[in-house]
């Protein structure tokens, strides 16, 4: 993969959630090519972090059994070098949950087309500046 490939899960139960996300986001953004790995389980994004690397997560705080916020504070917890996190949050009063969790961002449902791509550049950003 190049360097101009941005690889993100997408980790979500719901299918449409995710497919919203792929819609939100396109195949590239901020000229580079986007990779969205579809994650459906807790273990297997848990398995994924294990054997692939991820420049972002996008873990939906809704998701059942294995909701993203507790999701990503394991993953914050187990991982010593975890990308950032953005939750899908279905209640902004939930916000206080994301920031327990670690996350970095949090989009609120209904997932903005114009707000989230904005999110996930400036995410992805943070990385590189990180390992630069």
């Amino acid at each position: 993969m190049s360097a101009a490939t941005a690889r993100i899960m997408v980790y979500s139960d719901d299918r449409t959630v995710r497919e919203q996300v792929r819609v939100a986001l396109g195949k590239t953004l901020a000229g580079r090519e986007l990779d969205l790995v579809d994650i459906a389980t807790g273990p297997a994004a848990i398995n994924a972090m294990d054997t692939s690397e991820f420049d972002l997560l996008i873990l939906d705080g809704e998701a059942v059994p294995y909701g993203g916020m507790g999701l990503c504070h394991q993953l914050k917890s187990e991982f010593e070098d975890c990308p950032p996190v953005l939750i899908l949050l279905a209640r902004v009063a939930d916000a206080w949950l994301g920031t327990w969790s670690e996350a970095e961002a949090m989009a609120p449902y209904p997932l903005d087309p114009v707000a989230l791509p904005q999110q996930v550049a400036g995410l992805l950003g943070v990385k590189e500046a990180a390992q630069a």
